[in-house]
């Protein structure tokens, strides 16, 4: 059995143009690979969407076409992305092959499609059936199966939570999903030895699993393990939620198995790692096999500051590579006194080819050191000794202009700094004063900077 793999189409309104070019090549790609069903592992949508939304509309024509080809699994995905219901309205698709909702733990079989009519005339066989069972698995394989699908969607761990408490409920999750797999292992084991292909769809967070931007997650509070996943026993176990396309492997030939996550169709983020698209699956009594299928995702590009954003070295950057339909992103670290030195326009100009650009800027605030107890002092004296020994400075000259600033006349503080140290004053020659500037010459700057 040949099955497309796709998962985390986040249809939005913030990524449809993304979302809508990946998902119609990848169907038109399975379409052309003659796949036999397909399965989408969940995050279809990125929130909750209204059915005349543009998004919904266009996920719902491309999941249409899709089932014209073959019959399609949708699974459950995250509650925050698909809320309970949204789904509910793909399997009322008037398509040729029905699309199943996976919205709760169980599994379902894809039945054998009926033999053509036997006499001219005759009714058109129907489409092919998903047969689901009813409780959390079959009590044998059904007669005439083509394939064994156990679906875990994913969980609402408010609710574990609410049963076992909030800060046992990461850990709970994790060990209740391990039992429960571990139940499917002898159903699996029968499927195999009938040489019906089985396969496990999920959609949660592996521990030891890569993030798209290179996280490796290893907390505790994660839905499964490698281990709790082979346990199933299943041939293949296709995952959603991690945008990064990944795979384990275990046993050699028929006895084979393989979990893998797709990754997300697109790119809907910066810095996003590794190709998009979707994996086609080779499912059989003799093994199990997959491989990688990209689609057009969006092309981005980094560039990032650590001081002030230079123009020249941005210009430099545009002109060694091709900018036409690519996503930049421009980072920058600065000091919160230059926050308004950055020319925002003029980076968006010198970026004027890009698709689109995303300004960032890193703002590091001025960390004033306190001097406890200065607002008690009396004297402006006593708070300036104060502020030089909290931060560390030499307050004897800054005493001695204090004094001089507070006694002498004004004057008599410009005589002594236009003065040279043998006692004469200081006046510019003609030819000197033709090269200062006519309102700031260069004694008073020094004045300025004394004062």
């Amino acid at each position: 059995m040949r099955v497309a793999h796709l998962s985390d189409l986040h249809y939005g309104p913030r990524h449809l143009a993304e979302a809508d070019r990946c998902f119609a090549a990848a169907v038109d790609r399975a379409i052309e690979l003659d796949v036999d069903v397909a399965v989408l592992s969940g995050d279809a949508t990125d929130h909750a969407l209204d059915l005349h939304a543009p998004a919904a509309l266009r996920l719902l024509a491309q999941v249409h076409r899709l089932a014209d080809h073959c019959p399609v699994l949708m699974l459950q995905g995250t509650w925050s992305h698909e809320p309970p219901g949204t789904l509910s309205v793909f399997s009322m698709l008037g398509s040729r092959h029905r699309v199943f909702v996976a919205d709760r733990i169980g599994q379902v079989a894809l039945m054998a499609k009926p033999s053509p009519p036997d006499r001219p005339g005759a009714a058109a066989p129907a489409a092919d059936l998903w047969l689901p069972s009813e409780g959390p698995r079959f009590t044998e394989v059904p007669p005439g199966a083509r394939a064994l699908f156990t679906c875990i969607p994913s969980i609402n761990k408010a609710a574990v939570a609410a049963s076992v408490g909030a800060t046992a409920a990461g850990q709970a999750q994790g060990e209740q999903l391990a039992l429960l797999l571990q139940g499917y292992a002898g159903i699996h084991s029968q499927a195999r030895a009938a040489g019906v292909p089985t396969l496990a769809v999920s959609h949660g967070t592996v521990f030891g699993c890569v993030t798209e931007h290179g996280v490796p997650m290893a907390g505790f509070d994660h839905e499964f393990t490698t281990g709790a996943l082979f346990s199933v026993g299943a041939q293949a176990f296709l995952l959603g939620h991690i945008h990064r396309r990944q795979a384990w492997t275990q046993g050699e030939s028929d006895r084979r198995q393989c979990i893998a996550y797709a990754g997300s169709i697109g790119r809907f983020h910066h810095g996003e790692q590794g190709d998009k698209g979707f994996l086609l699956w080779d499912v059989g009594p003799a093994g199990v096999d997959c491989q990688f299928e990209p689609t057009p995702a969006r092309r981005t590009l980094d560039i990032v500051f650590e001081g002030r954003p230079d123009l020249d070295q941005l210009r430099e950057a545009v002109c060694a590579q091709e900018l036409a339909g690519v996503s930049v992103r421009v980072r920058w670290t600065v000091a919160d006194e230059d926050r308004h030195e950055v020319d925002r326009g003029a980076i968006e100009r010198a970026l004027a080819g890009a698709a689109d650009v995303q300004l960032e800027g890193r703002i590091v605030p001025v960390v004033r050191t306190r001097a406890p107890g200065i607002s008690q002092l009396v004297s402006l004296a006593d708070k300036v000794r104060a502020w030089a020994s909290a931060t560390e400075v030499n307050a004897a000259p800054l005493l001695e202009c204090l004094e001089r600033a507070t006694t002498a006349e004004p004057e008599d503080i410009v005589a002594a700094v236009l003065a040279t140290p043998d006692g004469s004053a200081a006046h510019p020659s003609a030819d000197a004063l033709g090269d200062l500037d006519p309102v700031v010459t260069g004694p008073r700057l020094d004045l300025f900077e004394a004062a």
